[in-house]
């Protein structure tokens, strides 16, 4: 068990980045986007309803406001794969995902949520209030798109692992930095958590039964603790 977790390890502190601290305090910055800027749009979508679908090229950025919001993406056959899952404060939209090719990806409401809405060519030109705030949206584009781009890396780190195995630990290991406990809560069903690392279902739940009885980890419903 060792050396697996030992590599495992040395994966995510190779993207050493990705916890990293900045100065830039997104949530004031986004509060302000909502009440400074006359060119932003703010919805809202009860559980279940499809917020945007990047079928068109909108060039649209999105902030969730409150909620949470899945990326979805279907096959030719139906199958369904969870590209992503955004939280309070997360950025999403076509700008990360350009629409090239005929897979439709969906972003849907997992819960009741508040979306900000805001065209990305809305940038390059002039604000009608010639207000301050546009310029620092100018200039601090790369600090309100940091962590999606941190997402996405993590997301081919995730789906690069071999086997089944790897890619459980591997996001149980992502969580576990994330929330700086060795014990925490799955923001999926099993089933969305199937869908999300792109595995068969009934393998992934064998393949976490055998994490249990080496003691990799312990299970309580959706409840996960590392052993290791």
């Amino acid at each position: 068990m060792s050396n697996f977790v030992t590599h495992l390890s040395q994966d995510f502190n190779n993207l050493g980045v990705i916890f990293m601290d900045t100065n830039f305090d997104k949530k004031n910055f986004i509060e302000n986007f909502k009440h400074n800027c006359n060119r932003v749009q703010i919805k809202k979508f009860l559980k279940g309803e499809t917020v945007t679908t990047y079928i068109e090229k909108r060039n649209q950025i999105c902030i969730v406001i409150s909620g949470e919001i899945d990326l979805i993406r279907y096959d030719f056959n139906g199958n369904k794969t969870i590209i992503g899952h955004f939280v309070d404060d997360d950025v999403f939209g076509e700008a990360f995902y350009p629409a090239n090719t005929n897979n439709e990806l969906f972003a849907i409401a997992r819960k009741n949520s508040e979306v900000l809405f805001f065209n990305y060519d809305s940038l390059f030109t002039k604000c009608k209030r010639n207000c301050d705030f546009h310029k620092t949206l100018t200039n601090s584009l790369s600090e309100l798109f940091l962590d999606q781009i941190i997402s996405l890396n993590l997301r081919i780190e995730l789906l690069t692992k071999r086997n089944i195995r790897g890619k459980i630990l591997s996001y149980f290991e992502l969580l576990s930095k994330s929330t700086l406990h060795r014990t925490f809560i799955l923001p999926y069903s099993y089933t969305d958590l199937a869908d999300y690392l792109s595995v068969d279902r009934s393998a992934m739940m064998r393949e976490l039964k055998l994490l249990i009885d080496e003691g990799f980890i312990k299970k309580n419903g959706n409840k996960i603790t590392l052993l290791y």
